[in-house]
């Protein structure tokens, strides 16, 4: 029986990868690969079609004083195409650009999708969102925030956001309504249900 020791991701060995062959490019690159890896003493070819998207971070900002998460409100047309559900609850989330550190895309993403500066930036764990089929890399932030600062709606170019002040408690009960699909808002905030106690401990007087 396998126990916690072992529930660890490690390097797959001897593989051999072949150069990639561009499929598409657009937002994102769509490659395919040719790999050889070890298997019961042969090794087995296979073909791989890799979305290319990189790393991302996605940020839980609470306010320790009200007892309050900021999350928001925004369009996905993919979400829309899949069930009809468009108008996602999120977390602050974004790509990290060229150059850049997460935490100071995580510091750079609170400012443009809720309007306010962290106080304090945590690292809390990394992911990815679907490795069979993308690189995407999920870097995890709690961030301590005045939420009395955040406005109602924020805008970019090409983003319309609206900004939502929840406490603790309804946006933990909101898990179990089963009415949110969005992947880095469910796992925060069952990592905010599991460790609420600790916040105080992890982000001290910020």
């Amino acid at each position: 029986m396998a126990d916690k020791r072992d529930l660890v991701d490690r390097p797959a060995g001897d593989v051999a990868v072949s150069a990639p062959e561009l499929l598409a490019k657009g937002y994102r690159t769509y490659l395919r690969y040719t790999l050889s890896l070890p298997r019961g003493g042969e090794r087995v070819k296979q073909q791989r079609d890799v979305l290319r998207a990189g790393k991302v971070v996605a940020v839980l900002p609470v306010d320790l004083a009200r007892e309050e998460v900021v999350l928001i409100r925004q369009f996905r047309l993919p979400a829309h195409l899949a069930n009809g559900q468009g108008d996602l609850i999120e977390v602050v989330a974004g790509g990290i650009e060229a150059g850049e550190q997460p935490i100071d895309a995580a510091r750079r993403e609170c400012t443009e999708e809720i309007g306010v500066f962290p106080n304090r930036l945590v690292e809390l764990f990394r992911y990815f969102t679907t490795p069979g089929i993308t690189d995407e890399e999920v870097v995890v932030f709690l961030a301590a925030i005045d939420a009395g600062q955040t406005p109602l709606r924020t805008a970019t170019d090409d983003e319309h956001i609206d900004v939502l002040r929840v406490s603790f408690d309804d946006a933990i009960a909101a898990l179990g309504e089963n009415k949110m699909y969005n992947g880095p808002l469910l796992l925060t905030l069952h990592w905010l249900a599991l460790n609420r106690a600790r916040l105080p401990l992890l982000l001290g007087n910020a």
